[in-house]
């Protein structure tokens, strides 16, 4: 009820993990519809980035998971407030359990007076897989709907957009690699914009979303190899793909995994894949059946789903051999004036008697 006594204007938006890759999508929503954005992280100083809105309404707050104390400044004031937090990789005291399992509670307990919570999970999230994040992410799920059974979960597919960790880290391969080794090469997914979830997300906050659990991908289904095939299409390289079993890409992760904990996380991003990661390339990531008869999708939500054709291509230009600065490519049919033979020439583009206006030679008649 809060949206028909107050305008967005006048309430508060916490955003947990505002700071991240769909992080930067919500605030710039929400800063759009009006609302005044906490951004809730732990390092506000690197957060200069995020779109500004208005004069005073995007505001960065320091908040860590880890101190409840944080938390609970972070919301004394919020009217409604978003959990964002999330990693891929375990790291030091940022574990699976710490910001997947029990943030969502800690939060939740110190924001019981907001209107409404939104949370971000996963598709995929199990409290049976043999994966930690999914099991992490269930379990996040649980404990928080224990403390507000009105909250709202969304369970995206594979995120895409300008600055996202898997169109990009794919065209980065195909630069570096003559040849991919592909885990879940034939895996399926429903790749979906970042810029979507973050619409659903801000109709949650509008009091447009009921209380339950959503799935939300993208308008098309495609395997790993696919996605791939894709990327190489679009950044104008030819790759051999080559699928890795399994059980081979699991032995690979535990490999990768110890030595990026080693190397103290100094190898590259684009080339480390965990044990646990390669168990979840071997499970589909898509909408359920049942997510789509009960309407729990963006298009139950009113919202119609972006394809990649229409996003990636834009950001994935950077890896191509010339970029957008090849000028075959760019090369019009046509010479250009100052290399014709005459200005105004058969070869030439001037034209001035095709003009709308007098012709040449000729003047008006008023």
């Amino acid at each position: 009820m809060i949206g028909a006594l107050r305008t967005p204007e006048q309430q508060i938006v916490t955003v947990f993990g505002g700071s991240g890759f769909l992080g930067r999508f919500v605030v710039s929503c929400l800063a759009k519809r009006g609302y005044r954005v906490l951004v809730a992280t732990r390092q506000p100083n690197r957060t200069s980035f995020l779109p500004m809105g208005k004069v005073g309404q995007v505001h960065a707050i320091q908040a860590n998971i880890r101190y409840p104390d944080s938390i609970k400044h972070a919301v004394m004031r919020a009217d409604h407030v978003i959990n964002l937090t999330g990693i891929l990789q375990e790291s030091g005291r940022q574990t699976f359990d710490a910001v997947h399992a029990e943030a969502p509670r800690l939060i939740a307990e110190a924001a019981q007076k907001a209107v409404s919570f939104i949370q971000v999970s996963a598709i995929g999230a199990n409290p049976n897989s043999e994966s930690a994040y999914a099991r992490s992410k269930a379990a996040g799920e649980e404990a928080l709907l224990k403390v507000r059974p009105d909250a709202v979960i969304l369970r995206p597919s594979l995120l895409f957009g300008p600055g996202d960790n898997s169109f990009n880290r794919f065209a980065s391969l195909a630069r570096m690699l003559p040849v991919l080794p592909l885990p879940g090469c034939d895996t399926r997914f429903q790749p979906v914009y970042a810029g979507d979830v973050a619409e659903a997300i801000v109709c949650a906050v509008d009091g447009a979303v009921k209380p339950g659990t959503y799935e939300l991908g993208g308008p098309e289904i495609r395997t790993m190899r696919e996605m791939m095939e894709f990327v190489c299409e679009v950044t104008e390289r030819r790759r051999v793909i080559v699928p890795v079993p399994n059980a081979v890409a699991r032995f690979q992760g535990t490999v990768m995994g110890a030595l990026d904990k080693l190397t103290l996380g100094l190898l590259p991003n684009e080339i480390v894949t965990t044990h646990d990661q390669a168990i979840l390339l071997e499970t589909d990531n898509v909408v359920s059946d049942a997510a789509i008869t009960e309407g729990r999708t963006l298009q139950g939500l009113g919202i119609t789903p972006t394809t990649i054709e229409a996003i990636v291509p834009s950001y994935l230009v950077r890896f191509r051999k010339t970029g957008q600065f090849d000028l075959k490519r760019n090369a019009t049919t046509t010479t250009p004036d100052l290399l014709a033979p005459t200005s105004g020439g058969a070869a030439s583009d001037f034209h001035p008697e095709r003009a709308s206006g007098p012709a040449v030679g000729q003047t008006s008649s008023h």
